[in-house]
């Protein structure tokens, strides 16, 4: 049962490995950087567009 316990203790990720060693791993930080702004950016735009159309809505006092 300890030999089995030892086994599944692997801390390795064999694929973040690979991809530091090929200096393959900055593009996928770029890529979901990218993404995560896109993301952001339309947000943004879409809270400002809401905005203004709940101003245009607002009953006159």
């Amino acid at each position: 049962m300890a030999t089995m316990q030892l086994f599944a203790q692997n801390n390795g990720v064999e694929m973040a490995d690979a991809l530091r060693s090929n200096g393959k791993i900055y593009v996928v930080v770029i890529c979901i950087v990218i993404i995560l702004v896109g993301l952001l950016s339309y947000l943004f735009s879409l809270d400002k567009r809401l905005k203004k159309i709940e101003k245009e809505n607002l009953p006159k006092n």
